[in-house]
């Protein structure tokens, strides 16, 4: 059936709400752009003047949608080349969604996003419907075809399974510029030392190259390992920058509310670092350089950072 203006208007109020729930199931922007629109094709298609609460039944739709292609993205990550991290988001992309509370802005998280990978299809959805956007169980318990008890049971599952891998601490942005200005100081001084004493003991490095560009295929365990990887890494060499088409600048930034650390060739964003940050030091560094997974960070780059000055140009 055609949709008339109001029922378009409708869709596309709702579109932000709908987004930033198929971000934090799929843990990728472009599925989630997917996901929207083929729960706008069906909304398109519906008879909408039989349907009591759109925004309940959008949500149904497109709940039902993820998990579909949670389930089939499974079977995809057994083949991925390497470890398999979210696609980040820069600091203001209106799809992060809403960042009122605590428990919203740490379900966008990097480090929660990769907690959620252990979660299963349903878990995750029932987790991120109750966590990020505050749906009672009666209704989640209506998206997701379950009982209320049902519901129930599998959220206090699924957040202790979040809550025993996390260890972050929440932190502001002027905060996060410090950490980043700080760590980058000890990452390009060319010692190992200053970048030990940043760590803990069990701090880990994991990244995301998807075949595409060379990224370990075991994360890096251990201060000392990642301090000696790190110093490489950040060690200015021609090679790299004949591998990336020029000299990186990077900049320091927030990607899903944790401290980032972006690296930009010629306006492309490269690279993007997330630092799970704890009062003991920093625990995880996630970096990101799948060029797929960078688009939108570039676009979102381009939009908000014109004429900022890098930190370090390696």
């Amino acid at each position: 059936m055609a949709l008339i203006t109001s029922d378009v208007e409708r869709f596309e109020a709702a579109r932000p709400r709908l987004e930033a729930i198929a971000y934090r199931l799929l843990g990728s922007a472009s599925e989630a752009e997917d996901a929207v629109q083929e729960t706008f094709l069906r909304w398109q298609a519906a008879d909408v003047e039989r349907i009591e609460v759109p925004e309940a039944w959008l949500t149904k739709v497109l709940t039902n949608l993820c998990l579909n292609l949670l389930t089939s993205a499974r079977a995809r990550r057994e083949t991925y080349v390497g470890q398999w991290l979210p696609e980040p988001l820069l600091a203001g992309d209106p799809m992060l969604g809403p960042a009122d509370t605590a428990e919203q802005r740490e379900s966008v998280s990097y480090a929660v996003l990769v907690l959620l990978e252990r979660l299963s299809p349903g878990e995750r959805a029932v987790y991120v419907l109750r966590e990020a956007f505050d749906y009672p169980h009666r209704e989640i318990a209506a998206i997701l075809d379950i009982t209320e008890a049902a519901s129930q049971q599998t959220y206090h599952r699924a957040k202790k399974h979040v809550a025993a891998g996390k260890a972050r601490t929440e932190i502001d942005e002027a905060a996060a510029r410090r950490i980043i200005e700080e760590f980058l100081a000890a990452a390009t001084s060319g010692r190992t030392e200053p970048l030990v004493r940043l760590l803990t003991q069990d701090a880990v490095s994991v990244g995301d190259g998807g075949g595409k560009v060379p990224a370990r295929a075991k994360a890096f365990e251990g201060a000392i390992a990642v301090a000696k990887f790190l110093r490489g890494l950040f060690k200015p060499s021609e090679a790299k920058r004949a591998y990336v088409g020029g000299a990186p600048e990077i900049y320091a930034s927030t990607a899903n509310g944790e401290p980032a650390i972006v690296a930009v060739v010629d306006g492309r964003v490269v690279g993007v670092t997330c630092l799970e940050v704890t009062p003991e030091g920093i625990v995880a560094l996630r970096s990101q350089v799948n060029p797929d997974k960078l688009v939108r960070a570039t676009e979102q780059w381009a939009a908000a950072h014109q004429g900022e000055a890098p930190l370090v140009t390696l």
